[in-house]
């Protein structure tokens, strides 16, 4: 087909759509509200982390929303230097991982996680 050492050039439309696709995910365009709490070893142990916004994601547990700290390497591993920013972070990197990018999600306003009220509480 082509000589040795030649390349393909891909046109210009199919490399964006590619592109596109790569980055699209099932939490794309979603709001996800989550509870975090710190207790009175805070920051030397980690919060504990909730979606109250149901969720599919392989560190959720999806009966609670509670991240399973066994299953997110963040919480497993704590560090006193690690932030509440820094869990949020790694949530959405977690999001966007090729385990979690495109599990299907429960349908929008479906209710929320089992036992919780939203409500924004500042202690």
């Amino acid at each position: 087909m082509g000589s040795e050492g030649s390349t393909v050039v891909v046109p210009r439309n199919f490399r964006l759509l590619e592109e596109l696709e790569r980055g699209e995910t099932v939490h794309e365009g979603r709001i996800y509200q989550l509870k975090l709490f710190c207790g009175k070893d805070y920051p030397d142990n980690p919060p504990a982390v909730r979606f109250q916004t149901r969720i599919n994601m392989t560190c959720v547990n999806h009966e609670t929303g509670v991240v399973e700290p066994s299953l997110f390497p963040m919480l497993a591993n704590w560090q006193r230097e690690h932030t509440m920013e820094d869990i949020l972070t790694q949530l959405k990197k977690d999001m966007m991982s090729p385990q979690n990018r495109k599990l299907a999600q429960p349908p929008e306003g479906k209710g929320d996680q089992k036992g919780l009220v939203l409500k924004c509480v500042i202690l």
